[in-house]
């Protein structure tokens, strides 16, 4: 593949050619996160640049498309070019000379491009209103080698690249076709898309993709993650249709091993009652589906079973020597099955001793992570490094023998904590180091025999290694190289090469939906008042009752959804009820402010003694040192604008009264906290130094989505503002509306 960082780019402006040397081009990375885009205005917004196709082809045209919306009132006549590198050529495009986009309209740019050859490089984006510029964005793009189409029935049988150690792949099987808010993570990180698309991974033709992929490269089994959804009776299951409705209805399901890893993690829901639950229910489960399928994985005539959180079954089985019993029983039984007994693994990713010896006071044979844990958002060498020492150092251990793990990126669902990834290349130094290792451990543990990969698709937790976007099959293929003992000839093939797919219908219907609403959101409304300086947000509930939105009423166009939630009568017009439903506003630049701010609200409520219950809320784990928020604790309002995580809250010196309306205003300028209460203040806080930011939505009505620390009572008058309001103007707003608010 050719890795063109050249500074000769071709400059396309509507359709007009001309050729620009573009000398910072060269300092651009060869690969970015997400498009990289630099606004100076703030009314006209770059939303997306992006790719038609999750996975590029050279030879083949490319649409690509620039959605820009205009938030202000104005007309904007813009200048469009789009800058191509060499071996990447325009084939048309839909604009012309300029572009005129109304105040409130969104408009969707398109161009077709193609690459002469496999080549990764990126294009760039320039937006010029009056020959100054607006907008200039850069979008990595990888062309895979050219194939030729031929559409085919199906997808061409598996040609399995052999090796001389079992590798398998943990796979994340939350995909499902109604399961739309799961991508929200990979939305934001456009470069993860699956070049599956956003799939539903209930289809066996994803099954059989994955199984081609994988066995192709040299992975031979995957360790499905399996989820129990109650427990103390006949198993029923949560995320199981990877494996029972893909897998098991697949074509090539003989072509590839599988075994699972027992999720019992969520207390109560997920794990065992008793002894008999197990035995009675779970392991006969298990037996049936899965140990006795013939493409179940056995090593030495043994199921594996790889248990995550082995720590809890403690409790649930009611101490060390019952869980050791209970595994003793659980091997006898397979033994009593026809096999030769059963190997037990239970996860731990880290180097304490207590844990591993933990787990073999409790029966287990091996100790394998998940993932590896890597602080300090580390390099790639230092992520290599890391975690060839975690592997000698639980080896060194001697405590309980391991199966390998090397593990390739991580982010968490909302990027928090240490942020890392290893590219191709340096993984495939990974999987060198690790297979190297693995020739050193005894030759009667299955460590020697066997390496695990993290992860095939964990794509919103941020690790994986199928197909997609940014790297194409290169991961695959780090692995094939490293350990394919022989190279049988294949073609990485996608679906549009053979005219299969796309498998992402329902996510594409949904997201249509979503659009629409989100048009609906950007309409521009406001209230009396709404050009008060310093309001970047109000939201009032006004519409009519059914509405999915509620409208931004400063004018600013910051809408949100409706989940779960009724209107009824406010203060001033509606209001909303809170009763565990939640609204979001989403996140947009705006809401992160970082110097001053004011958060005001209406509130009624007949539940006195409410405590940690949230009516407006911007802080989240993950971000508990950014954001801001008002609420209840121990029956009395409560404001926080954290400096440390989950810090400084403000609780007011009276409680909420009750049966009327309250007006609460929480102000930060920079230095204090101050709570109001009916235009009063009723607390002050010391707190220097500025926000943090963060990229989290607004929740209103609740702590966030489906959350048990709502509020109950009704919201009404929701107000950000960008400064700390004075005295005087809380007293003005408060008298406003108070002969409204009851006795």
């Amino acid at each position: 593949m050719r890795n063109v960082n050249n500074n000769v780019w071709l400059w396309v402006a509507g359709l007009g050619l001309f050729f620009v040397l573009c000398t910072g081009a060269a300092n651009l990375p060869a690969m970015m996160p997400s498009p990289a885009v630099t606004n100076v205005s703030q009314e006209l917004r770059l939303r997306s640049f992006l790719p038609g196709p999750s996975v590029c082809r050279a030879g083949q045209p490319i649409p690509i498309h620039a959605v820009i919306e205009n938030s202000g009132d104005a007309t904007a006549n813009l200048d469009i070019q789009l800058g191509l590198p060499q071996f990447v050529r325009l084939v048309k495009s839909n604009l012309g000379a300029s572009v005129s986009l109304q105040g409130g309209e969104e408009k969707t740019l398109t161009w077709e491009v193609e690459a002469k050859e496999a080549i990764s490089s990126q294009l760039a984006l320039r937006i010029n209103q009056h020959g100054k510029p607006l907008t200039n964005a850069s979008l990595p793009i990888l062309f895979l080698a050219p194939v030729a189409i031929s559409k085919s029935p199906y997808i061409p049988e598996p040609v399995p690249a052999p090796t001389q150690i079992l590798v398998g792949a943990h796979h994340c099987p939350l995909w499902e076709a109604d399961k739309f808010n799961l991508w929200d993570n990979v939305l934001k990180h456009a470069e993860r898309t699956p070049a599956l698309g956003f799939y539903a991974q209930e289809s066996p033709e994803i099954s059989d993709w994955e199984t081609k992929w994988a066995v192709e490269h040299g992975i031979s089994f995957f360790v499905y993650c399996w989820y129990r959804a109650s427990q103390g009776g006949p198993v029923t299951m949560r995320y199981g249709s990877a494996i029972h409705d893909g897998l098991f209805k697949s074509r090539f399901q003989s072509k590839m091993k599988f075994t699972i890893m027992w999720e019992n993690q969520n207390r109560g829901v997920a794990g065992v009652a008793n002894e008999p639950d197990l035995m009675n229910n779970l392991l006969p489960f298990w037996l049936e589906n899965y140990f006795k399928h013939p493409s179940y994985l056995k090593v030495d005539n043994k199921p594996l079973l790889f248990i995550y959180r082995p720590e809890f079954l403690v409790k649930d089985l009611g101490g060390v020597a019952q869980v050791r019993s209970a595994l003793d029983k659980m091997r006898q039984t397979c033994k009593a099955a026809g096999f030769d007994g059963l190997y037990l693994l239970g996860e731990y990713r880290g180097t304490n001793p207590v844990p591993l010896q933990l787990m073999k006071q409790l029966g287990l044979d091996y100790s394998f992570a998940y993932c590896w844990y890597v602080p300090n958002s580390p390099s790639p060498a230092q992520a290599i490094e890391t975690q060839m020492q975690y592997l000698r150092k639980t080896q060194d251990l001697g405590i309980l023998p391991q199966v390998p793990t090397i593990s390739q990126a991580w982010s968490g669902w909302r990027d928090e904590g240490s942020i890392w990834k290893i590219p191709p290349a340096d993984f495939a130094t990974l999987a060198q180091q690790a297979k190297n290792f693995i020739t050193t451990l005894p030759t009667n543990q299955l460590g020697s025999r066997m390496l695990l990969l993290d992860n095939w698709n964990e794509w919103g937790e941020g690790h994986y290694l199928a197909p997609y976007r940014e790297y194409g099959f290169g991961y695959l293929d780090a692995v094939r190289q490293v350990f394919a003992s022989a190279n049988p000839s294949h073609t990485d093939l996608l679906p549009e090469d053979i005219g299969m797919g796309p498998y992402d219908t329902a996510f594409r219907t949904h997201q249509a939906t979503e659009d629409n609403l989100r048009r609906l959101l950007f309409k521009k409304v406001r209230k009396a008042g709404a050009t008060e300086d310093g309001l970047v947000g109000w939201w009032a509930f006004d519409e009519e009752t059914n509405a999915p939105v509620t409208l931004d009423y400063s004018g600013n166009r910051i809408g949100a959804t409706l989940h779960g939630c009724d209107r009824a009568a406010g203060i001033d017009g509606r209001a909303l009820v809170c009763n565990g439903g939640w609204v979001l506003v989403g996140n947009h630049t705006s809401l992160s402010l970082t110097s001053t701010l004011t958060l005001e609200c209406w509130v009624k409520t007949e539940v006195a003694g409410q405590d940690n219950k949230w009516f407006i809320n911007r802080v989240y784990g993950g971000g508990a040192a950014s954001g801001y928020r008002l609420g209840i604790l121990q029956g009395k309002p409560c404001f926080e604008v954290p400096l440390t995580n989950f810090s400084h809250h403000l609780t007011a010196s009276i409680p909420l009264p009750t049966g009327r309306w309250v007006h609460l205003v929480g102000t930060f300028d920079g230095q204090t906290m101050r709570l109001y209460v009916d235009g009063q203040e009723r607390g002050a806080m010391a707190r220097p130094g500025p926000m943090k930011p963060n990229a989290f939505p607004i929740c209103m009505g609740n702590y966030a989505e489906n959350h048990s620390a709502h509020f109950t009572g009704l919201l009404d008058e929701v107000k950000l503002y960008c400064r700390a309001l004075s005295p005087e103007e809380i007293q003005t707003h408060y008298r406003a509306l108070a002969d409204k608010a009851g006795p």
